[in-house]
């Protein structure tokens, strides 16, 4: 009786309707899975038929993707790498179009109109007024104990600030450590102090004859051991509420025999890339490289800027490598390969972008070369954590571009509208002063903007 009844449940009819909506349903679906393969083939083939644009194409070529970034023959030198950096090149993920780039983007959100600008590009502070408060409330009341060192002390070179103004490509540190020195931030009583400065210098210290680089991470661990034996406030917070400043690249390895400065302390270096080990951008600054200049240049305003874009250096990472093999012999982008005859600024000056190529590390002198030279910056640097973006937008005074984008540069930037060339170039010359080192320091300026990041920082330590 039981089974008979479960037989007869499942005779049950439907009406007719119940079972026309279950035929026509998956018929439905298929219609409607063709319908949006078809648009996106439509869409995506319009960048198959132009081969310049398209990063994978090229006309009467077969690159293979790694053919791309590395050239199969090249007569330049011998390509260097860094261990870490290495990798950075080689990660090719998912190509991704500079927002310029506009006949070349196409998405889902852009096929149904669900993208739009969010953030007015042309304000160069995310938020001026929050700024401007806060950097008045640093000034007030931000505190800073630096760990005292006698002028005849054995590494007083290495400890103390210079009595001259360094020159060089690796100096930022120099420059803001002495400016830190004679600033009204400084408090001998470390009670009062928020954070704890650690004045070694990194570049001295690898050029020190004593020291050099086989005795660097030996010299930094040692320091870490005195200062937490003599003074009880590193071990308050495993070194959380300390830090210290580098700009030279090995900085990526002076911590390797003290993993909780590495991990805890507050790092202001130059290499910032969050594609490596050892760097957090929540942490850690980003400290810009700047090569200081004596004299702003005498045609600043008045230069024409007739070329398009400009870079030279050396071939010394695959992205280098890909940019001189796409461009070295264009006319509107001058790729010169090494240095120039004379550093004078004469090309920036000339050209309305100047590139920023990724070398043997993610960080050069070029950004604030060509800020300085009112330049507009091209970032070519994947996974560069920029100076200052807590606190400038970068989109309002410079062009980001994707490492994959690198033969289809010149339209990317001939891309960029009159409308847009002018207030990027008219936002560099407001930027320009936070990238700049100032002896003594001045007000906004490279120091002043470090110190207000490392201020952020400060509310993130717990005693």
């Amino acid at each position: 009786m039981g089974k008979s009844s479960v037989y007869n449940a499942s005779k049950q009819q439907y009406p007719p309707t119940f079972k026309l909506f279950f035929f026509f349903l998956p018929i439905s679906l298929a219609i409607t899975s063709f319908l949006l393969i078809f648009i996106y083939i439509y869409t995506t083939s319009k960048l198959s038929t132009d081969p310049q644009s398209s990063p994978f194409l090229e006309p009467a070529t077969n690159y293979s993707l790694f053919d791309l970034i590395i050239p199969g023959s090249t007569d330049y030198e011998t390509i260097q790498f860094s261990i870490d950096n290495t990798a950075e090149d080689l990660f090719l993920d998912l190509p991704r179009t500079s927002s310029y780039a506009k006949q070349n983007q196409w998405s889902l959100g852009d096929l149904f109109g669900f993208t739009g600008n969010t953030l007015n590009n042309t304000e160069i502070y995310h938020d001026t007024d929050v700024f401007l408060e806060d950097y008045k409330e640093m000034n007030k009341s931000f505190k800073i104990f630096v760990y005292p060192h006698k002028p005849d002390d054995p590494f007083a070179n290495v400890l103390l600030p210079e009595d001259y103004n360094p020159e060089g490509p690796y100096t930022s540190e120099l420059y803001l450590r002495k400016a830190l020195f004679n600033s009204h931030f400084i408090t001998k009583d470390p009670n009062e102090a928020h954070l704890f400065y650690m004045p070694f210098s990194i570049l001295h210290l690898r050029h020190d004859p004593r020291i050099g680089p086989e005795k660097l991470q030996d010299f930094v661990k040692d320091y870490i051991f005195n200062i937490s034996h003599k003074y009880p406030f590193w071990n308050r917070t495993g070194g959380a509420d300390h830090f210290y400043t580098a700009c030279h690249s090995i900085s990526e390895i002076a911590m390797d025999k003290t993993v909780e400065a590495k991990e805890n302390s507050i790092q202001l270096v130059c290499t910032s890339t969050y594609f490596v080990t050892g760097y957090f951008p929540h942490k850690d600054v980003s400290l810009p490289q700047i090569w200081v200049k004596k004299h702003d240049p005498a045609t600043l305003v008045s230069s024409k800027r007739n070329r398009l874009a400009f870079f030279a250096g050396r071939v010394n990472s695959p992205v280098r490598a890909a940019l001189f093999k796409h461009w070295v012999n264009d006319t509107e982008i001058f790729a010169h390969f090494g240095g120039l005859e004379t550093n004078d600024g004469k090309e920036q000056l000339r050209s309305k972008f100047c590139l920023h190529v990724k070398g043997f590390e993610i960080n050069t002198a070029r950004v604030t070369d060509a800020l300085h030279y009112g330049c507009v910056p091209v970032i070519l640097a994947n996974h560069h954590d920029l100076p200052f973006t807590d606190i400038l937008n970068w989109k309002s005074f410079s062009v980001v571009v994707h490492y994959m984008d690198v033969p289809v540069l010149r339209k990317i930037l001939q891309g960029i509208s009159f409308e847009e060339l002018s207030w990027l170039q008219s936002n560099v010359m407001k930027v320009r002063k936070h990238f700049e080192w100032n002896v003594p320091a001045v007000d906004y300026d490279a120091f002043y903007m470090t110190m207000y990041e490392v201020w952020l920082r400060k509310s993130s330590v717990r005693v």
